[in-house]
């Protein structure tokens, strides 16, 4: 359900953003990056947001003076509709879906590669070249994370789309293979 949530307010703010042009995306998105920080910064704001005891008016009243005029009217609407819509707790994952579809207009893609061991510089500027030659994206951000008991190889998620050539996989699917011959 929370997936819903995200995608259609997510979707929303992003057909919002296409229609003032390519640009207004970028500036949101910026935008965005702001109000997260603010957000993580300050937890008792979003206790206070999370808040079921607070009636929803005064909510929509601590937005409006929080955000309105600091932030663009696309973002205060959003943060309006998501608080009287009792949905706020959402607003990461909306935020998250409208980075990742203005990323996917740009042609720029986000990989999670985890490895064995940390990679050196020239491997990881290697893997990316790959990843750019092989996936038709125009740039890619890359995420790595060092997890020993893949025990060699690397495991590559984007988007849905996971390449696992990690040994422990290798592993496990040779011993289902040797675990399904019948000795006769």
């Amino acid at each position: 359900m929370a997936k819903l949530v995200s995608k259609t307010y997510g979707e929303a703010l992003y057909e919002i953003a296409m229609e003032s042009g390519a640009d207004r995306a970028g500036e949101l998105m910026e935008e965005i990056r702001c109000i997260n920080e603010l957000l993580a910064a300050n937890p008792q704001f979003d206790e206070l947001m999370k808040h079921p005891g607070i009636p929803k008016q005064d909510k929509l009243q601590v937005v409006d003076n929080v955000f309105k005029g600091r932030v663009s009217d696309e973002l205060t609407g959003l943060l309006e509709v998501v608080v009287s819509k009792e949905r706020y707790g959402d607003l990461p994952a909306i935020f998250a879906y409208f980075i990742a579809r203005v990323k996917e207009q740009q042609k720029v893609g986000m990989a999670h590669v985890t490895t064995a061991v940390a990679l050196r510089e020239e491997q990881r500027r290697a893997v990316e070249a790959k990843l750019l030659e092989t996936s038709g994206y125009r740039k890619m951000e890359l995420h790595y994370e060092v997890d020993s008991s893949i025990i060699g190889g690397m495991i590559i998620r984007i988007g849905d789309r996971v390449v696992d050539s990690s040994v422990r996989t290798k592993l496990n699917t040779l011993t289902k293979q040797l675990l399904q011959i019948q000795l006769g």
